[in-house]
């Protein structure tokens, strides 16, 4: 039996393309999911745990199935055990030789290459942008002065409650100014 697999990170990525993919390849049986591939993957588990001597887990594209070099090779081990193989539907990959079981740790390891470059622009673009500026994150719910009145009423004594009611704001961006005080 063939399944399938398709995975991508939430939260706007669609698995359609892979979804097309594997169904033009034959398969009928997909588990599919929206996980980061550091979370626990629940549907990957579920398949895995399904496969069974001379079945044939497709996938669409190896970076859908694992994180790293080390995750592709437990992976990779958990089909074996099971009499399981591996297909890539964009990758020439044929874990039944030796040279295919060869390629295809080749692959996982530029995989890996590939998401820690993207990951190394990523955070040097973040730093960037601080640089330049730019706030990350949801602008403050109260102004300076807000914030300044905000200090003074909880110094006289009034309540958060009612320093938020009287400033219009909810009572948790009260007492973060509260805590910046004490």
């Amino acid at each position: 039996m063939h399944y399938g697999y398709a995975r991508v990170p939430p939260p706007h990525q669609e698995t359609a393309l892979q979804l097309e993919a594997l169904k033009s390849a034959g398969i009928t049986t997909i588990f599919q999911e929206k996980a980061s591939s550091v979370g626990s993957r629940p549907q990957l588990r579920k398949c895995l745990a399904t496969l069974k001597k001379g079945d044939v887990l497709v996938i669409y594209k190896l970076d859908r199935i694992a994180r790293s070099l080390k995750d592709l090779l437990a992976i990779i081990d958990q089909v074996e055990q099971a009499g399981a193989q591996i297909k890539s539907l964009t990758e020439p990959l044929d874990t039944t030789t030796p040279m295919g079981a060869f390629v295809l740790q080749i692959l996982g390891a530029v995989a890996q290459l590939e998401r820690s470059i993207t990951r190394q622009r990523s955070i040097a673009g973040q730093v960037s942008a601080v640089k330049r500026g730019v706030v990350f994150g949801r602008p403050k719910a109260i102004t300076a002065d807000q914030e300044q009145l905000a200090q003074q009423l909880l110094k006289e004594g009034m309540t958060r409650a009612a320093v938020a009611r009287q400033l219009g704001v909810n009572w948790v961006v009260v007492g973060r100014v509260w805590e910046e005080m004490h």
